[in-house]
């Protein structure tokens, strides 16, 4: 069986990824990535821009703290 439904790339503001019903409103606090596809191409998409899984809150504080 394959699934053929449609996902986008969301990215919320910790710039933390998820994929999210393509037909569906996405939620508060997630944007659009610019990424549409089944759901092995949207994680494969997230697989590949998304390089540091700490929340940004946290490197921003780690930054600070090694200046």
């Amino acid at each position: 069986m394959s699934d053929e439904t449609r996902y986008t790339v969301v990215r919320n503001d910790e710039e933390q990824y998820s994929i999210w019903w393509a037909d569906r409103e996405i939620p508060a606090g997630w944007t659009a990535q610019g990424f549409t596809g089944t759901k092995d191409e949207c994680l494969a998409n997230i697989a590949e821009v998304w390089t540091d899984m700490r929340p940004a809150s946290l490197r921003r504080r780690m930054a600070t703290a090694t200046a």
